[in-house]
């Protein structure tokens, strides 16, 4: 069964002295969540068209994970960015995709880090959990896929999660309308093992600024069930559950602490384009369904163009999409 929801109010927070106010008058509708939800109802919306999510910003412009990434995704129009998160040796959460740090940054060509090389799971590169938030800022971004454009390589720093935050916040001030935030864990098992409370630390951050109200635009998304579980109590956002498989879960399973599913799209549909039903069961547990990744360079065979890829999961009914190209699907949506 399904119930609207009542309109978020615009709201009014603050980071240091720069004001924010949330201009967003869009309408919002929501399903339901299970009864074994007790999250504040009011942290779900469901927009009036598909969410624009851009997949570590601009990524397919901009070395990802950069101020300069999202800042181009929100001028290309995406409704919410999305910075992954790991930790650094002296506990704060920094954007970058990967727990290793040579693939996205130039920490390689640097000398003076070349001891801090080590091995993890059989892999030999540097670790964020081994250099201070400091150190950190002294690297410079790399485009981390073949084929895009390097221009731009060497020229921006790995923000923290505290300057993700800002940026939306100045943005949506700047632009006139509501800039969310999609904050990952990356391997939140893997730095449990190493001492640090993912949860804990991320509901502390978003609070500090702000941004763990149930009117907050944020989403909160993890591969890994056990994080997930342990936040559902400490925030009234909705949490989503990440997957790239159909096995090891059950849907009813994942209402039950979730409000959001975000599979691999190719979960979605066959190769003649007809519905695995995966879709529907997730709808029908009220949860909203967020496909991971559109890429106008890596588009399916069975897609002639990506407007097309877009428009088709548009008209199946996705609540969102996770995209490096935000520019390609805003004009496929809105069209």
């Amino acid at each position: 069964m399904k119930k609207n929801l009542p309109n978020r109010r615009s709201v009014l927070t603050s980071l240091g002295v720069v004001p924010f106010i949330a201009a967003c008058e869009r309408n919002y509708l929501t399903t339901s969540l299970t009864d074994n939800v007790t999250k504040d109802m009011s942290a779900m919306r469901v927009q009036s068209r598909p969410l624009i999510i851009a997949h570590r910003g601009a990524s397919g412009y901009r070395p990802e994970h950069t101020l300069e990434s999202y800042k181009l995704a929100i001028d290309m129009g995406a409704d919410y960015i999305e910075p992954d998160l790991v930790f650094t040796k002296d506990g704060e959460l920094i954007a970058r995709h990967d727990i290793y740090l040579s693939s996205t940054t130039d920490v390689a060509d640097r000398p003076e880090f070349a001891d801090r090389k080590k091995t993890v799971n059989g892999r030999a590169d540097w670790f964020s959990e081994d250099f201070t938030l400091t150190e950190i800022k002294t690297l410079r971004a790399r485009q981390a896929y073949p084929g895009r454009s390097t221009e731009y390589d060497g020229q921006f720093s790995i923000p923290s999660l505290e300057e993700v935050i800002a940026l939306a916040k100045m943005e949506s001030a700047r632009a006139g309308r509501e800039i969310g935030i999609y904050p990952e864990t990356k391997a939140p098992g893997y730095f449990k093992e190493r001492g640090y409370d993912y949860a804990r630390v991320l509901i502390e951050k978003l609070s500090a600024t702000g941004m763990n109200l149930p009117t907050s635009p944020v989403f909160i998304q993890s591969f890994e069930k056990p994080v997930l579980k342990e936040m559902r109590d400490g925030t009234p956002l909705p949490l989503v559950y990440l997957t790239s498989s159909i096995s090891g879960f059950r849907v009813q399973e994942i209402a039950e602490y979730c409000q959001g599913l975000g599979p691999n799209k190719g979960l979605l549909i066959n190769r003649d384009k007809t519905s695995t039903g995966l879709l529907e069961k997730a709808h029908e547990q009220g949860l909203q369904v967020h496909p991971w990744t559109f890429r106008n360079d890596q588009l399916p065979e069975i897609f002639a163009m990506p407007e097309e890829e877009y428009q088709f999961y548009f008209s199946m009914g996705v609540d969102g999409v996770f995209t490096d190209f935000p520019d390609t699907s805003v004009a496929a949506r809105d069209v």
